[in-house]
């Protein structure tokens, strides 16, 4: 008597595996787990399927609560439809598949944007120092690098004048610096710091 030949099984066919780490095998265990009418079975083979997951993912030995992240795994495999006893607090289709918080997206508290985010936290920490040496030389480290990003922005040049006006703006009044007396860096020091080229030996021209 001749052997009906088994019928192939396409992937197209087959059903989406949830964690694809896992492979089919351990799917199909899953599936078959949830089936088993007597709860005492489908406990002892959650417990085994358990057991090989742990087995195929070594690495997530050194990550904390590593069995409590597998049984979570497990009823997410089985759709949360698998009725056997946890260690853990039984994870649900809202807490695993919620939908997350929507995070503010950042805004520039200033109108002048090339200076960048941190600029404003700079400035805000200096405020908060004692007036004296300490607090101008931060001001003007605070001054030099709002001048380098002005001049990421427009490379052609910027006045000394006009990174203290924006500095006075941003501080409410409560920062400034004498470019008179005590210039910032020049512009074209930023600006050779900038493209790398500071400190390099120009090479001499051929006769």
């Amino acid at each position: 008597m001749l052997e009906m030949p088994l019928k192939m099984e396409y992937n197209t066919e087959r059903n989406i595996m949830a964690i694809p780490e896992y492979g089919r095998h351990v799917h199909k265990l899953i599936d078959h787990c949830k089936t088993l009418e007597d709860r005492e079975e489908r406990n002892r083979m959650a417990r085994a399927i358990i057991d090989v997951m742990g087995n195929l993912q070594p690495h997530l030995r050194d990550v904390a609560d590593f069995k409590h992240k597998l049984w979570d795994q497990l009823f997410f495999m089985a759709d949360f439809a698998l009725d056997v006893d946890s260690p853990y607090p039984i994870p649900t289709t809202e807490t695993i598949k919620g939908k997350p918080k929507t995070l503010a997206y950042p805004k520039l508290s200033s109108k002048y944007k090339y200076y960048g985010n941190n600029i404003q936290t700079m400035i805000e920490t200096a405020i908060k120092w004692e007036e004296g040496d300490m607090r101008e030389m931060l001001t003007y480290a605070i001054a030099n690098h709002m001048k380098k990003c002005y001049l990421l922005w427009n490379k052609d040049t910027v006045s000394d004048d006009i990174i203290n006006n924006h500095l006075i703006e941003l501080s409410n009044n409560q920062l400034s610096i004498d470019a008179e007396n005590h210039p910032l860096t020049d512009s074209q020091i930023l600006t050779r710091i900038q493209d790398g080229t500071m400190g390099k030996v120009k090479p001499k021209k051929k006769k």
